[in-house]
C-alpha cells in the first residue's frame, strides 16, 4: 500500500517568518502538534521543515525566551525528511523507525506539500491490518464446517 493513500491530507501548514506564538495559536485552532513549514517557489508548497509542539517547549518555553520575538525559521527542526506518495507504507515505518521521526509529511512528484503522516495513522492501519489476518482462521473454520456438514 502507498503512504499517501493513508496519510492526513489536511495539513496545517505555515511559513518560516510566522512568529512562534503565532504559530501556536495555529496549532491550537486546528487542534494539531506540529505545523509543516513550507516555501512557495512555484506554486507548490514545498517542505523545508517542521515545528512541534516540543520544539515550542523545549526551544522557546523552557528557556524563557518570547515567543512573539521569535519567528518559526528559528525554532523548527530544519534535518526534514519526507516520504513521496507512492511510498510503500512498510518502507516508510522502516525509515521513521531508523531515523526515531513520529510525524512526515508526504510530497507529491513536484515536491509540493500532499499530507502528513504520523504514527497514530501508521498504527491505525496496522490495526485494520491486524484485524483482517485474525479474520482469516475464522473464514477457514467456517468453510471447513461447511465443508464436512
Amino acid at each position: 500500500m502507498r503512504i499517501g493513500d493513508i496519510c492526513t491530507v489536511q495539513t496545517v501548514h505555515c511559513k518560516r517568518d510566522v512568529t512562534v506564538q503565532d504559530a501556536a495559536l495555529l496549532m491550537r485552532n486546528h487542534h494539531v502538534g506540529d505545523l509543516v513549514v513550507v516555501e512557495q517557489p512555484n506554486g507548490e508548497r514545498v517542505p523545508v521543515g517542521i515545528l512541534t509542539d516540543r520544539d515550542i517547549v523545549v526551544s522557546v518555553i523552557a528557556l524563557g525566551l518570547d515567543p512573539a520575538s521569535l519567528l518559526v525559521g528559528d525554532v523548527m527542526s530544519a534535518e526534514l525528511m519526507t516520504a513521496n506518495e507512492e511510498d510503500d507504507v512498510y518502507e516508510t515505518i522502516d525509515r521513521m523507525r531508523f531515523k526515531g521521526i513520529r510525524r512526515l509529511p508526504v510530497v507529491n512528484s513536484l515536491g509540493g506539500l500532499s499530507g502528513i503522516v504520523s504514527i497514530d495513522d501508521l498504527i491505525e492501519f496496522l490495526a485494520q491490518e491486524m484485524g483482517e489476518l485474525s479474520r482469516i482462521s475464522a473464514s477457514q473454520m467456517e468453510r471447513e464446517k461447511q465443508a464436512r456438514h
